[in-house]
């Protein structure tokens, strides 16, 4: 029996500092705090490293990675947001080949106080590739529907995201699976309690969780590596 990745992340210490930072979403605050920040970003760094190296195992797409490869800065981009807040109120790591910039289907674990997720796929691609990927998923509907109504995948998995109204052309509109065509990303989601992050074997039954996606990111991966060679 594998004994368990121990890990020293504080995760009642994150959900503490992210609670008050919904509180005090200003740069007065932030700046005052700033070494409390810092102690949570190196806990979550270490989270990430510990989790690399345990998905890598069985899932060589994320094997040297490091965790700022991953890690989506705290700050965010106001210019064209009409939410003028300057920081985010959660954390996020998105482990993917090539690092969280990538086209391709990866892990992702967002960590928010009443709000934490376990997801992947591929979020929002570019025209040739969202055009891509419904192709392969039109052309291989059973492989794709074998993946995502798998009794497991499905326990915890949910494919959502914002859809089209109809089915786009070239698609023919009756399609039987036409649903599955209207996606704009193909993502899915675990949403999962704060307890979820709690306990010592945190890291392996992330790992676990993260692991069952694994067919579905291939599956797109696939696409991906066919309309980039």
């Amino acid at each position: 029996m594998k004994e368990p990745v121990t890990c020293n992340f504080s995760m009642a210490e994150v959900f503490r500092f992210l609670e008050e930072l919904r509180e005090n979403n200003n740069r007065e605050w932030f700046n005052a705090h700033k070494e409390w920040y810092l102690a949570v970003k190196a806990g979550h760094e270490d989270f990430i490293n510990r989790v690399i190296p345990a998905l890598a195992v069985t899932e060589p797409e994320v094997d040297g990675l490091t965790a700022k490869d991953c890690i989506f800065r705290i700050y965010r981009d106001v210019r064209f947001s009409p939410n003028k807040e300057p920081y985010k109120t959660h954390i996020g790591a998105y482990m993917v080949k090539g690092g969280k910039q990538s086209p391709r289907a990866g892990y992702y674990v967002h960590i928010e106080p009443g709000n934490c997720m376990i997801g992947g796929g591929i979020w929002c691609p570019e025209p040739s590739l969202l055009k891509a990927l419904r192709k392969d998923v039109y052309d291989n509907v059973d492989e794709f529907t074998g993946i995502i109504r798998d009794a497991e995948f499905q326990k915890h998995y949910v494919l959502e995201g914002e859809k089209l109204k109809k089915v786009p052309a070239p698609f023919p509109a009756d399609f039987p699976e036409g649903d599955l065509l209207k996606y704009k990303s193909y993502t899915v989601s675990n949403y999962v309690p704060d307890s979820f992050f709690e306990g010592e074997d945190v890291v392996e039954r992330c790992v676990e969780r993260l692991l069952l996606m694994q067919p579905f990111n291939r599956f797109l991966n696939y696409t991906v590596e066919e309309t980039w060679r």
